[in-house]
């Protein structure tokens, strides 16, 4: 595991944690990347369009499926 010293208090913490576990300073590498992905509006509409397709992909799916039943019946 790689680890760094807190700038602040000077104890090793885990490169990957979000705080010093010791003074509570957030590792501001991790932190970037965290607001980046929890506030960015580009990151959240990307996210929510492919939600989007794969959701319309399966009713579309379903539909056909149930229209091919119902052929079938007819017949």
């Amino acid at each position: 595991m790689k680890t760094k010293k807190c700038p602040q208090c000077k104890n090793l913490i885990l490169i990957t944690a979000p705080t010093c576990l010791y003074c509570g300073r957030p590792n501001k590498f991790v932190t970037n990347n965290y607001v980046r992905r929890k506030w960015d509006k580009n990151y959240k509409d990307s996210k929510i369009n492919t939600f989007k397709v794969l959701i319309s992909k399966k009713i579309l799916i379903i539909f056909i499926i149930i229209l091919i039943i119902l052929l079938i019946n007819l017949y």
